[in-house]
């Protein structure tokens, strides 16, 4: 079978660049079956990424409860920066089975499930088609030999022949993915992908292979704010999204990664929710290959969930109230996690939630408190006041209108653009080391 419509002797001078790049980064690998563990290759960088959660009905149609069987599952992705080589990261991390891939494709998007016929390259683990990831583990393919260049669009096709159980995911995703039954990895049309959702699914994260190793990536850590929630849908408007716009439009090669998972708390796990953010910080942000740099901006879930009243719905779980000290307490960690690995640490404050769901004025006056420590503590290396920039003229305490999508609290296309030109400035000094 010919991928990408190549010849023989195009696949031959493929092969042959690809092991010249491979040999000069001590990136050659066996014929052995398996993987390449994610964190044993040098000079990798991430250029996309998304944080796994569990399976869950979460709060639209998904797939990861029911899992697949004899199903092609094809994601599309905006890559951030560029480079030689290109790898994807597949994770099973809360898989209760095996997770094998008869096979995975990657190429250039075409739009909607429709690909490049010419871009069109299998993917390898350890030199064989197919791959089996343990329950708990990820595992990244081998080198493509596809150049990404900033800001492309690639679509990654996973072929899943035999059942895989409940799905390792994300759920909030912003993006169609779509399904088509049967093996249609290397078909580059989208005919047979009649089915589709707003998640991700294995898929934890695309790296590149660049001239030198390059710790320079800004991993953009938080909620359902970071996630891009009421973003328009595949338009790539998230802020992280656009905080990567700006770095390519000022020349600047950097990854620029979204761990961001929508309502998430710094402080309480949820079984639909993701982990607590400083349990869940080393695998989303501590982890991925190339970061130098981290953007917080989490806690006002904390805030608002623990002003709820009591519920039986488990993905909320209100629990008890929450303090400034406590959610303090938890950034301070988080800080630390990130220093002891040489990162540098930004904070941003919390934006404005008045007239949301949540909204309390005991609330209030917690995220006064917890911003106010953001901006004059010094634990931070960089503070981005997002609270000021986005409030409304006139009402500190409630999101600007023009950048509301409608909720009084997650902002629309053009806050989320605001807070990536507040962000840009913070983040032009990589890592601490």
């Amino acid at each position: 079978m010919r991928f990408g419509g190549s010849h023989m002797g195009s696949q031959h001078r493929i092969r042959a660049a690809l092991a010249v790049a491979l040999a000069a980064a001590g990136l050659l690998v066996g014929p052995a079956a398996g993987a390449t563990p994610t964190g044993a290759a040098r000079g990798w960088t991430g250029t996309w990424a998304t944080a796994m959660m569990r399976p869950s009905p979460g709060f639209e149609p998904n797939w990861s409860e029911e899992g697949f069987a004899d199903h092609t599952v094809r994601q599309v992705v905006r890559v951030s920066t560029g480079g030689a080589l290109a790898r994807i990261r597949l994770s099973n991390a809360f898989g209760t089975q095996p997770l094998t891939v008869t096979g995975a494709t990657v190429g250039r998007s075409a739009g909607g499930a429709a690909v490049r016929p010419g871009s069109l390259r299998q993917l390898t683990f350890r030199g064989s088609r197919s791959v089996t990831v343990r329950p708990g583990d990820e595992l990244a393919s081998d080198p493509a030999p596809l150049r990404v260049s900033p800001l492309d669009t690639l679509t990654i096709t996973l072929y899943l022949a035999k059942p895989t159980g409940p799905a390792t995911n994300h759920m909030f995703a912003n993006a169609t993915s779509y399904r088509a039954s049967g093996d249609h990895r290397a078909d580059p049309r989208a005919d047979a992908f009649t089915e589709t959702t707003h998640s991700w699914y294995y898929l934890a994260g695309v790296d590149v292979l660049g001239a030198a190793p390059r710790r320079d990536a800004v991993a953009a850590f938080g909620d359902s704010i970071t996630d891009g929630a009421a973003s328009t849908v595949d338009a790539n408007n998230r802020y992280p999204d656009e905080l990567a716009e700006i770095l390519a439009a000022r020349g600047e090669q950097r990854g620029v990664l979204n761990a961001g998972i929508g309502g998430n708390r710094v402080l309480s796990d949820s079984p639909c929710l993701g982990a607590r953010a400083t349990t869940r910080f080393g695998q989303d942000v501590l982890d991925e290959p190339g970061v130098g740099t981290v953007v917080v901006l989490e806690g006002i879930n904390d805030i608002g969930f623990s002003a709820l009243p009591p519920s039986e719905e488990p993905c909320f779980g209100t629990g008890p109230e929450v303090t400034a000290a406590q959610l303090i307490a938890g950034h301070r960690e988080l800080v630390r996690q990130a220093h002891a690995r040489g990162l540098t640490a930004i904070g941003a404050t919390l934006l404005p939630y008045k007239g949301a769901f949540y909204y309390t004025e005991a609330g209030e006056a917690v995220r006064d408190e917890v911003n106010d420590w953001i901006r004059t503590s010094g634990a931070y290396d960089a503070v981005v006041d997002l609270d000021r920039i986005m409030a409304a003229p006139g009402d500190p305490d409630q999101l600007n209108p023009a950048y509301d999508s409608g909720d009084r609290l997650h902002p629309n296309d053009a806050g989320y653009h605001a807070m990536a030109v507040a962000v840009a400035p913070a983040v032009d000094c990589p890592g601490r080391q």
